[in-house]
């Protein structure tokens, strides 16, 4: 009996396959348990999605001694978003398309690698798709994760063996997975994006987690009257439309932001913005347009609707409430509340009474112009006229972008903060020169009812900062700025610590209570993903993927004023702790673009003009605003296919690099060729 609870002795695990201390079944109980740290088991670590550890090894007075433990190189991957799981000594993770890894924690030891080939399963519907994950799940012995091109898997943990496989979506419909699975009571629940791409219909739907079966699904906007509802929620929901939205999909998409409420056994979905965006197409007249932007109750057996609170009533700037929904104990008025909180791209910072739903405070973390503040009597924004532009163009804050995207926010119930990445910046929307009339929804390319990705983004058009929040008195505590823009989310600790990479490729670490910088060190490469901190054999550890990539980084300038060039900088998961000493490794220097400019090529202004349409729908996304790359795909300005018509026909239409993940165009033709060379062109020349 001693043996086994003491853990005297263990099997290596090429043996055994894991040591007998590491026993951890991951189900609801453990999930649920605040735990002693030593794993990291969900998203969130657990249920609650506080980002908050329990470890105190590494805390205020021990953090300057932190170094590097271990490194591991990963060079066939480009975006690296993931937030890794640690199960009794082994990190999973996902990576580019995602790929799947199972890592020795103490070493970095690879111990599996599982590819489920999401190009080749994307075809091609590749021309929607990032090569982005957010990360996997983990239940009852199993690694779940999801795929770009639309698929859910489950993976046997201890091999890297395909235990099920479902298809959840439309294979023939422009929808993609960026987002991470949540699990919850034997199930996993994942969503999806698209309304960008196509008329898209929102839904999250949830499997049975040992086998892959469809256990229940929730619409998020209703669909065709005239073909019945699923539900008596989505037939409430229709009466806040109007028009045909229907033909338009509506949106709702939940990409991300899901959480399981166990005291109410229910699940809180962060739903996205309309399809189109622009609300004059999909619901001319107005509306709320439910669930659109909303946080909607479901109950965790059946899916059926509970309740929900709407953010943006009525949305038309791409202002979704996809973001992280935070579960707390918070005290109000002297009572303890089950609270939720909330900081959607809108610009405001909610906190809502989980059982129902009632909004308790909503105030503003950033400059924010469609909405002077919220009515905590109706719950509803009080907006500023114009912002809607109804005139046909108007500059609002935030920008599509969001004042908090989907970089995890954390919370330490020991100061009592909110820890959130934030950026300040506006967004031009202008629908003057659309012919709104005669919108139609798209079936690949990029569509939204507005103008988008027409123009390069300034280097100098937005700011960004970490701020620490006070969620009862609503205000901020402190604040640091950060590099622009695109900074990930942060991981708080009982060591009075908060981690968070940042773009210009530095990890740091702060004092929780005053935002002091306790240490730092520059890893060469801008950072996406958030750090996870677990224990192995009494000792803590951090690790952290460094990749840049992600949405941001099709801000043009803006983005490549930090120098991560394509394919230059390595990718690796480093790991950390206090007696770490391995040497940082070397990365290359900030790399900017050098425009090819051949001094006898003739710009033919008609031919670009008409390029930029074909580009601003259909290579923007990842190459960037203007053609100028902010690091997740080449830089079209200085490469020198585009100077080939053969070798650009090559690529385009006959997909000579889909195997890059550089997708087939088999719409275009000779004359989108012609009219995309001279676009480029004229954007080297600028």
């Amino acid at each position: 009996m001693i043996f086994f609870r003491l853990c005297v002795f263990s099997l290596m695990w090429a043996f055994f396959g894991q040591s007998l201390c590491a026993a951890t079944v991951v189900n609801d109980e453990s999930l649920t348990a605040e735990g002693d740290g030593s794993n990291w088991l969900g998203f969130g670590r657990n249920y609650s999605e506080q980002r908050y550890s329990p470890l105190d090894q590494i805390n205020t007075k021990t953090v300057s001694d932190l170094g590097i433990e271990w490194v591991m190189e990963l060079p066939k991957d480009k975006s690296l978003l993931a937030t890794p799981l640690v199960v009794d000594g082994v990190i999973y993770f996902t990576a580019s398309y995602s790929v799947t890894r199972a890592v020795e924690a103490k070493t970095g030891k690879l111990l599996w690698e599982f590819d489920p080939e999401s190009i080749k399963n994307a075809g091609d519907r590749l021309v929607n798709m990032w090569d982005q994950n957010k990360g996997p799940a983990f239940w009852n012995g199993k690694v779940i994760i999801s795929t770009i091109d639309g698929r859910l898997i489950g993976l046997d943990a201890k091999t890297g063996e395909k235990i099920w496989e479902k298809m959840t979506i439309d294979p023939r419909k422009a929808y993609y997975i960026t987002g991470a699975p949540k699990v919850f009571k034997g199930k996993v629940i994942i969503g999806n994006g698209g309304t960008e791409h196509t008329a898209a219909r929102g839904y999250v739907t949830a499997y049975n987690a040992d086998t892959g079966e469809q256990e229940w699904r929730f619409w998020v906007v209703p669909g065709n009257p005239a073909d019945g509802f699923e539900s008596d929620a989505m037939e409430m929901a229709a009466k806040t439309w109007n028009g045909e939205w229907w033909k338009y999909g509506g949106g709702g998409n939940t990409w991300h932001g899901i959480t399981y409420d166990p005291e109410f056994d229910q699940l809180l979905i962060g739903t996205g913005n309309g399809s189109p965006w622009n609300q004059k197409v999909r619901s001319p007249g107005g509306g709320d347009n439910l669930f659109l932007c909303s946080i909607v109750a479901l109950d965790a057996d059946t899916g059926d609707y509970k309740w929900h609170y709407q953010t943006v009533p009525g949305e038309t700037w791409d202002y979704n409430s996809n973001m992280d929904i935070v579960l707390a104990d918070l005290k109000y008025g002297g009572q303890e509340i089950k609270a939720l909180m909330h900081a959607p791209k809108n610009g405001f910072f909610y906190v809502l009474n989980r059982e129902n739903g009632e909004l308790l405070s909503a105030e503003k973390i950033a400059k924010t112009t469609w909405a002077s503040h919220i009515d905590l009597k109706t719950g509803r924004p009080v907006e500023i006229p114009g912002a809607r532009y109804e005139d046909g163009e108007q500059v609002v804050w935030p920008s599509p972008f969001g004042a908090h995207s989907w970089h995890a926010m954390s919370y330490n119930p020991d100061t009592g903060l909110v820890y959130i990445p934030t950026i300040e910046m506006a967004g031009t929307f202008r629908d003057s020169g659309i012919n709104l009339k005669a919108f139609k929804s798209p079936k690949s390319h990029v569509e939204v009812g507005v103008e988008f990705g027409m123009e390069d983004t300034p280097e100098d058009w937005g700011t960004a900062k970490l701020q620490a929040w006070d969620p009862i008195k609503q205000e901020r505590v402190w604040e640091h700025k950060l590099p622009a823009s695109w900074n990930p989310g942060t991981m708080t600790s009982k060591g009075n610590l908060v981690f968070e990479g940042r773009a210009d490729g530095r990890f740091v670490a702060y004092h929780a209570e005053t935002g002091e910088p306790l240490w730092s060190i520059e890893l060469g490469l801008g950072i996406s993903a958030p750090p996870v901190t677990y224990s192995v054999d009494g000792k803590q550890y951090i690790s952290l993927l460094v990749g840049w990539g992600g949405a941001g980084t099709i801000a043009g300038s803006h983005a490549a004023q930090h120098g991560w060039k394509y394919k230059v900088h390595p990718r690796r998961l480093y790991t950390f702790s206090l007696d770490g000493n391995v040497p940082l490794p070397y990365s290359p220097p900030p790399a900017f673009a050098v425009p090819l400019d051949p001094p006898d090529f003739e710009v033919d202004e008609a031919l670009a003009t008409q390029g930029l349409k074909i580009y601003s729908q259909s290579c923007f996304l990842c190459h960037g605003g203007s053609a100028v790359s902010g690091g997740m795909a080449p830089d079209l300005r200085e490469s020198a296919i585009p100077l080939s018509a053969t070798a650009f026909s090559e690529v385009l239409i006959k997909g000579a690099l889909v195997e890059n993940g550089m997708p087939r165009f088999k719409d275009f033709n000779s004359e989108h060729v012609v009219a995309l060379t001279h676009y480029i062109r004229k954007m080297a020349r600028n």
